[in-house]
């Protein structure tokens, strides 16, 4: 069958991507075809775009979408023709209206939760719940910093670090973002071009730093997230907004007091089937009982997911983005 999607053929800005005509066979054996609803838009799929996380070429895009099952390959017995599903995962081709994928990597998305919030939830709620959960497992009273507060992953973040009796401190880029932060749980909000963050971390510590820093920036807060950490501290760096993180001597943690550096990935901790299924039953449960609201404050046309792009990257969105096929 034919479907529409978008397709880059040279590592670039969102000019490179194209609306195509694509192919897709049947489903082969233990694959479903899921006919999308709703396309979730994140930064990293700016990284694939740019080449800055390269992929071969030419590619599509995209990590996480909802939508609906619409044909079986064989073996196919955990999910039903019409079941709502959503996934999380490579090969990027989620900026499409049809596509196959692994029956054992699809979800159900329970009632309580739409197609929309489903597509804009799965990956950056599962990326929150290996920060909070796996990555430096947050406790009452930990005094954690948060980069990109009022963004997508940042936005669930903090209200799940809330949820779990931490002190929150946001970093934020602009006013508006500010007062989001502060309603999803940021006890203290920061801003991003403040020249001095660590300063203003210990302030809000009695002196000491954070527990942990959830730095998905990169290059140019590497060591600003260093410098607001206790002794012991966890730096978790998760993304490269602003570029990688160059070459460091180990000793810059020792002289720091000690301190400990992560870089993971989701998919490390969601490997198999049980593991992700275990994390979506988490992550759905915290959206159920209230502590944490999926806010989808912005809406494309997957045609348009080139302005999409430029949108995020400008850091002109706030929350959660779809796309609509």
């Amino acid at each position: 069958m034919k479907t529409k999607a978008i397709r880059f053929h040279s590592f670039g800005g969102p000019e490179e991507l194209k609306y195509e005509t694509v192919d897709i066979p049947e489903p082969g054996p233990g694959e479903v075809r899921i006919r999308h609803t709703a396309i979730g838009l994140n930064l990293i799929d700016t990284y694939h775009r740019s080449g800055l996380y390269p992929l071969d070429l030419p590619s599509g895009l995209g990590s996480e979408a909802a939508g609906t099952v619409e044909a079986l390959g064989a073996d196919v017995d955990s999910l039903d023709i019409g079941d709502r599903v959503a996934y999380t995962g490579r090969p990027p081709f989620a900026y499409s209206q049809a596509r196959n994928w692994p029956a054992e990597r699809a979800v159900r998305i329970p009632d309580s939760v739409s197609d929309e919030e489903a597509a804009a939830v799965l990956l950056k709620g599962l990326t929150a719940w290996y920060l909070l959960r796996r990555s430096y497992a947050v406790r009452a009273g930990d005094p954690i910093l948060l980069y990109a507060a009022a963004g997508g992953v940042g936005s669930l973040a903090s209200q799940w670090a809330n949820h779990l009796g931490a002190t929150v401190m946001g970093i934020v880029s602009t006013a508006e973002k500010a007062e989001l932060a502060r309603a999803q749980g940021c006890a203290y909000v920061l801003m991003a071009d403040d020249e001095d963050i660590p300063g203003k971390v210990r302030e809000h510590s009695d002196g000491k730093g954070v527990a942990a820093v959830y730095d998905s920036v990169g290059k140019d807060t590497f060591f600003t997230s260093l410098d607001s950490l206790r002794p012991h501290g966890v730096m978790v760096s998760f993304g490269n907004a602003s570029g990688a993180v160059e070459p460091f001597a180990p000793s810059e943690l020792a002289k720091r007091g000690s301190l400990y550096l992560t870089r993971p990935i989701l998919f490390d901790f969601i490997d198999t089937s049980d593991r992700l299924r275990a994390a979506c039953e988490e992550l759905f449960n915290v959206i159920a009982s209230g502590a944490v609201k999926i806010q989808v404050n912005q809406r494309y046309p997957l045609e348009q997911a080139a302005t999409a792009h430029r949108d995020i990257e400008a850091r002109k969105t706030t929350g959660s983005t779809v796309l609509l096929p």
